[in-house]
């Protein structure tokens, strides 16, 4: 006798029912929410700072420091590309890790310090560490301890704290006389757009995704009818409210959009905000900061519970970030 089958019904409560619970079992280990259901980002650990005070713990030295990224990560892009304008690699290495999400973490593409997998490295600049290894840090070799892994103060570190081992000491982004329009803009972009694309993303409730996108295309559109009529966020001058909004803003066609539903409107489609992307792209050595297959691969490949057939799509075209800018200001070179 042939067996019964169980009804459609049944098998979708129940498939629904054991998925769902999944979900937010791995979706509260990967993104920490408020009662609401909002994303909470974690706060960083390591806080010290580089200074050429005398009896500094951390002096700037050449060859003792080492930032260590993920190429996908927007946090980690940051650092690249501040180290990139002031002509810091010859004085500051750079240490790639990849994700594993069958490690749980990131992991060294070759060892480094001894260690396989970047926990491990936390485990070493501070014995029973509880919290999350991230990217970026910056590594001191000398001491074998980690300076700092908090990615808005390492590019002011980067920024300000090397100039004697710089090529491009003379460039400032975060010039005094800026500060506070630079800082205004960051707060806003941090919490609206570079967190903002992880509160849609990492939503657990359709009320926290509604705002959310409501609050990260407001801001988008400030922004562009901002850049209307100026080159930069803070005017003539890059600074690094621009790296911190441009190293989202790059990522945002390629995986925002779709994977994490940021998809009222894509950054190409903005009249502004294409030019702005355009041009930062094409400043000398950007755009070799900027790895987009592994940008799709991590964010597609290894975010399981927003993407749990693991396709990874193919890419959109970017061609028209090579193309030049229909703005009436294309600045070639930083400060200039």
């Amino acid at each position: 006798m042939a067996k019964k089958a169980l009804p459609p019904k049944l098998i979708i409560q129940t498939g629904r029912w054991v998925w769902t619970t999944l979900w937010q079992t791995m979706m509260s280990q990967m993104a920490p929410r408020s009662t609401s259901g909002a994303y909470q980002r974690p706060t960083s650990q390591f806080r010290d700072r580089i200074s050429a005070q005398p009896d500094a713990r951390f002096p700037p030295a050449p060859d003792r420091y080492s930032l260590i990224v993920g190429m996908g990560c927007p946090w980690a892009h940051r650092t690249l590309i501040v180290r990139v304008l002031k002509g810091l690699q010859d004085a500051i290495s750079i240490v790639i890790v990849q994700p594993s999400p069958e490690n749980g973490g990131w992991i060294f593409l070759e060892p480094f310090a001894g260690c396989q997998s970047l926990a491990q490295l936390y485990q070493i600049a501070q014995p029973d560490y509880p919290g999350r290894s991230t990217v970026p840090v910056l590594w001191d070799g000398k001491t074998n301890t980690i300076v700092n892994n908090e990615s808005s103060e390492i590019i002011e570190i980067l920024n300000s704290e090397f100039n004697s081992l710089a090529t491009n000491p003379e460039i400032d982004l975060y010039p005094e006389d800026q500060r506070s329009a630079i800082d205004t803009w960051n707060n806003k972009i941090y919490n609206t757009v570079n967190n903002g694309v992880y509160r849609c993303g990492f939503a657990q409730t359709q009320t926290a995704y509604q705002e959310a996108v409501t609050e990260l295309f407001r801001t988008l559109d400030e922004i562009d009818a901002s850049l209307a009529t100026q080159p930069y966020l803070c005017g003539d001058r890059l600074t690094l409210a621009d790296v911190r909004l441009f190293t989202t803003l790059i990522r945002f066609d390629i995986a925002y959009h779709g994977l994490f539903k940021c998809s009222y409107r894509r950054i190409q489609d903005y009249p502004h905000l294409r030019g702005y992307v355009q041009d930062l792209y094409q400043l000398p050595g950007i755009a070799d900061t900027c790895d987009f297959e592994t940008i799709r691969r991590d964010y597609y490949g290894n975010l399981f519970p927003l993407n749990p057939g693991g396709l990874i799509p193919i890419s959109p075209d970017l061609h028209w970030l090579h193309q030049p800018s229909q703005r009436n200001f294309s600045p070639n070179r930083p400060n200039q």
